[in-house]
């Protein structure tokens, strides 16, 4: 449940007007609306494109269309990531919480028979703002393509593409990277690559419905039917991270 109130807080540090490479060589951008056409297609035949906003025909910050397709793409992948955690953390944490204590005074972690809202809400303040800079670092290097080892995502770098940690590893301290991390798939095909692209879009999708199903049928009692038989009502507010210990009001 921490990752599923982080989710807005995560995909939506990129949401800003974001910051332009200088100085790095980048490839062609290749997205355009047609690609987009196209590649609805192919996720889901029956859905087919939908776009009912006209994002795809925008041009944010002036950067060009394609620059914008680019962010939106990046946004799109980036939410159903997370979405795809907080869904699996959520169904963790409404029934197995870690055994060990939570803390270095020896609290232990709230009880599962508590919403997952409710777990994080006991999280020690502390606690959660080592979560948050965290994800901010991981945003950091996002957002300057691993101190220039990439373009950034408007400008050439292919959506979802999270930079390798080379630079920090190589000068810093020895960390892996986020994906494939020991190697096993720097083989794989690229028939294989866009297989799994595509089904990786569809799970996030589908993940970012599950994920606010849940958060949803335990805030307003009977909004999910389906999940009425194991909701668990939830008087706080899933959107206020802090909730009891500090206020985005102050």
């Amino acid at each position: 449940m921490k990752l599923a109130i982080l989710a807005s807080l995560v995909a939506g540090a990129a949401a800003f007007a974001p910051s332009t490479q200088s100085g790095v060589t980048s490839s062609a951008l290749s997205e355009s609306k047609a690609d987009l056409e196209g590649l609805a297609a192919k996720l889901n035949p029956a859905v087919n494109f939908y776009d009912p906003m006209s994002l795809s025909d925008q041009d944010f910050w002036g950067k060009g269309n394609e620059a914008t397709i680019a962010w939106l793409r990046q946004s799109e992948i980036k939410h159903g990531r997370i979405a795809m955690f907080a869904f699996v953390g959520y169904c963790v944490q409404s029934n197995f919480v870690l055994p060990w204590a939570q803390t270095l005074a020896g609290a232990p972690h709230p009880s599962a028979d508590l919403s997952p809202e409710a777990q994080w809400d006991l999280v020690p303040v502390g606690a959660k703002w080592q979560i948050f800079a965290v994800i901010s670092a991981l945003e950091l290097w996002d957002e300057c393509g691993g101190g220039g080892q990439m373009p950034h995502y408007m400008n050439g770098r292919q959506p979802g593409k999270y930079p390798p940690f080379t630079l920090f590893r190589d000068n810093i301290h020895f960390v892996y990277d986020l994906y494939d991390p020991f190697g096993f798939n720097k083989n794989m095909s690229d028939e294989t690559k866009e297989r799994r692209l595509r089904v990786e879009l569809n799970n996030g999708r589908l993940a970012q419905l599950a994920i606010f199903a849940f958060l949803c049928a335990d805030k307003i009692p009977g909004s999910v039917p389906a999940l009425s038989s194991i909701a668990i009502p939830y008087s706080g507010d899933p959107m206020i991270p802090f909730e009891g210990q500090f206020s985005y009001l102050f």
